[in-house]
């Protein structure tokens, strides 16, 4: 049986009792690049809010992140199901008052981590990946914004997720960057992660090949792979 990490049977999701997406229907596949594009309230966000448990679905035959059932997931259980998931946020989330390298132990520490010395060489590890090694004492306010974003998507990386949610990660960022952000979150593809990335530039499409997923009039319409 094919492994499948996401998984939605005619899901709506609403958000202020407003329906923003209906007969949602996609499965979402290991060691893939998809996208995720429609124009700004779609429902873009709403889709990928609803698999961190951000947003409530509510309704559906069957809503399953991470092996997760979100149709009648605890409280209790979604830190849980966020640490399969890497999160990389469009306005980066740093925390300003705190180095890189405490930026990243923060979260480490947040989610179980306790030896000093396997948390200083996972943020190594992490750090290298994205091109941003020795960067581990720089304040945020330091860094251009792709070296932020590149910090993010380091952070996202922690907990050695399986599925990546990038919501509009280039949008902040002059196109050369947004270039780079797309190199490199393509590369993580081909080192076993799936990454669902959210964005209204469709220009990324041609340049940076992947699977297709369309808001529209309230549905999710699947495309086929954009080259």
């Amino acid at each position: 049986m094919e492994d499948i990490l996401v998984k939605y049977e005619d899901v709506a999701i609403k958000r202020q009792d407003k329906t923003v997406l209906k007969d949602v229907n996609f499965i979402l596949s290991p060691s893939t690049f998809y996208y995720l594009v429609g124009k700004v309230g779609s429902g873009k966000s709403s889709l990928m809010k609803s698999m961190y448990a951000d947003v409530e679905i509510a309704s559906g035959e069957i809503a399953e992140v991470m092996g997760f059932n979100l149709l009648n997931i605890k409280k209790k259980e979604i830190p849980f199901l966020r640490r399969k998931l890497g999160i990389v946020f469009q306005d980066f989330q740093l925390l300003q008052g705190r180095s890189v390298f405490s930026n990243l132990e923060f979260v480490l520490k947040a989610t179980g981590w306790h030896n000093k010395e396997e948390i200083s060489a996972r943020i190594e590890e992490v750090l290298k990946e994205v091109g941003m090694a020795n960067k581990s004492y720089k304040m945020p306010h330091e860094l251009s914004g792709g070296e932020q974003q590149r910090i993010v998507i380091a952070r996202s990386l922690l907990n050695s997720p399986r599925l990546i949610l990038a919501d509009e990660p280039t949008g902040n960022l002059d196109p050369n960057t947004g270039f780079q952000i797309l190199t490199l979150l393509h590369r993580l593809v081909e080192t076993g992660h799936t990454v669902l990335m959210a964005t209204h530039n469709l220009q990324l499409l041609e340049d940076f090949p992947g699977k297709v997923f369309r808001c529209v009039d309230k549905q999710l319409i699947a495309d086929f792979d954009s080259k």
